[in-house]
């Protein structure tokens, strides 16, 4: 569920949000994985838009720390 919106992040409680991030990073280095091997990426946009799923969680969490 790469596609969240700002909004729906800031809903998450803190926990939920550090295992959500988690996640994506562990699907994203998936992603490369297959893609560095040489394998047949899925989706190629896929490794794009979770940069930048995980960009938006890092964001909105320093926001709420400052």
């Amino acid at each position: 569920m790469p596609g969240l919106k700002a909004q729906d992040i800031r809903e998450m409680t803190e926990p939920e949000r550090d295992k959500k991030l988690q996640e994506l990073r562990t699907e994203l280095s998936n992603q490369r994985a297959i893609a560095a091997s040489g394998g047949a990426v899925e989706n190629t946009g896929k490794i794009k838009t979770l940069r930048k799923a995980i960009a938006r969680f890092l964001t909105i969490m320093r926001e709420e720390i400052g």
